[in-house]
């Protein structure tokens, strides 16, 4: 009975996560609205939403102070999901544009202190982990919680942004009492994805049926890449049980290496090509995966998909889903950029 009847807002809520978020809440019979820029979000995700009356949306941006304050008005809880990010390549060659975040996170959570929110529940990202814990692809590393302290070393400009985001909103929980959680999403991916994130691109290309078959870095990166389903019930549990802005590592602590999971790719795909590796790519760090412990403990939560299925039903979502010429020119674009519209 948590949700029923909750006043809640989604920023970012026409987005991948954003929209399967939106249809666990209104499943749940919580009173839905959306703000979203449409920059890479789509209606299509909230659709069926929108025509049957069940949530509420806005459209506009949250860098703009008076749309954050109509957003958040009269919501008694939020999560804020709303971004500039993308892909590997986005967040690595977009760094300024990453860096707005630092102003939308402060202006929206001075928003939703003056509005009264009862609670922030924070997108939040494994890019806060310091880049020295991640270099070897040898070593079995998860990254627990703790690990974010002093000197803090996060992962460009969209880490440093989402780490300063989680610090302000532990103040503002100590100082002034507005309770928050932190998810660190790790390597989401599922139905609904953009071609501009590692799982969707190896997808797409075998959609298209790429030949040679390009892989970004030498292949050997590890990754612990997380359904979305699993995100969005980790994110709904943080919300009920988490007050004080604690961050809470949410992704499966199985260890996938990028090579393993193109191969599983092209063979659940029928597709046979070369594999073309290429090292001069953005592609982050070597090592990357969660500790779920805290998770656990504090919220009873552990992710039910494993890779392989999760995968599986991607591929057939994107099979049915796509259609080649779509997929040819989002591939061109999304995977250094965050949307298909030229300027954004």
């Amino acid at each position: 009975m948590f949700w029923k009847g909750r006043r809640v807002l989604v920023t970012g809520g026409a987005s991948f996560v954003g929209s399967a978020l939106v249809d666990a809440l209104v499943e749940r019979g919580a009173k839905v609205r959306v703000a979203d820029n449409l920059t890479s979000g789509q209606l299509q995700n909230i659709q069926r939403h929108l025509r049957e009356g069940a949530i509420e949306f806005l459209e506009g941006d949250l860098l703009r102070q008076e749309f954050a304050r109509q957003a958040v008005g009269d919501c008694e809880l939020v999560f804020h999901l709303a971004a500039d990010h993308g892909g590997r390549g986005y967040v690595d060659l977009h760094q300024a544009a990453c860096s707005t975040n630092l102003t939308l996170d402060g202006m929206f959570f001075l928003a939703c202190r003056e509005a009264k929110v009862w609670k922030v529940v924070y997108a939040s990202s494994g890019c806060v982990y310091p880049n020295h814990l991640q270099t070897d692809p040898s070593e079995t590393v998860y990254l627990k919680e703790d690990m974010v302290s002093p000197p803090y070393e996060a992962d460009n400009m969209y880490g440093w942004a989402k780490l300063m985001a989680e610090m302000t909103l532990r103040t503002y929980y100590r100082d002034w009492g507005l309770k928050s959680a932190c998810c660190r999403y790790f390597t989401v991916y599922g139905e609904r994805g953009h071609e501009n994130h590692a799982v969707i691109a190896m997808i797409a290309r075998a959609y298209l049926k790429q030949d040679p078959f390009v892989v970004w870095g030498n292949g050997e990166q590890i990754r612990n890449w997380t359904h979305v389903s699993d995100i969005v019930h980790g994110t709904l549990l943080a919300a009920e049980k988490i007050d004080d802005g604690t961050g809470i590592n949410l992704g499966t602590m199985e260890r996938t290496r990028v090579l393993d999971a193109v191969n599983e790719v092209l063979r659940y795909t029928g597709h046979k090509a070369k594999i073309e590796l290429h090292p001069e790519m953005p592609t982050g760090p070597m090592n990357r995966v969660a500790d779920n412990a805290l998770a656990k403990r504090l919220l009873g939560w552990e992710p039910l998909i494993s890779f392989r299925e999760g995968l599986h039903c991607t591929i057939d979502w994107y099979f049915s889903a796509k259609k080649p010429e779509d997929v040819s020119l989002a591939l061109d674009r999304m995977l250094t950029e965050r949307t298909l519209a030229a300027g954004n």
